[in-house]
């Protein structure tokens, strides 16, 4: 069975999406650390991250960092965190947040909650800069 990250991709199930291409997907955190919490998945499922091959790993990195400069400038930050924790969900995936101390990362911190009205329009400004 896919992973829910794989039927996001898919279309299967509604997501804030932010950027995409033919081999990877980024969209909003639904239970977001910060205003603009981005996953940033590639479209091939793949449990682990360091299972991917050298042209994937590669490729999500450079994906994924054109989509932090577009964070950086929709998001009022001082940098874009990335954490790689890869438990929660069985598909590899990149975490990309906000941050103004290094503490902002801590994932003891209570997460916001948006109304959907918010990440439509926190989605829709990331995307004016990709």
């Amino acid at each position: 069975m896919a992973s829910i990250f794989s039927r996001i991709a898919a279309g299967e199930i509604p997501s804030y999406k932010v950027a995409e291409d033919e081999r990877f997907f980024a969209f909003l955190d639904i239970n977001p650390m910060a205003k603009g919490h981005t996953l940033v998945i590639p479209k091939q499922e793949v449990d682990y991250i360091f299972d991917l091959d050298d042209a994937t790993i590669g490729g999500i990195n450079i994906f994924a960092k054109k989509v932090a400069k577009a964070i950086e400038k929709a998001v009022p930050c001082q940098r874009v965190g990335v954490m790689v924790v890869g438990l929660e969900v069985p598909h590899a995936h990149i975490h990309l947040i906000p941050i103004n101390r290094e503490s902002d990362m801590l994932l003891s911190n209570p997460r916001v909650k948006l109304e959907q009205a918010e990440f439509e329009d926190i989605a829709r400004k990331i995307r004016e800069y990709i």
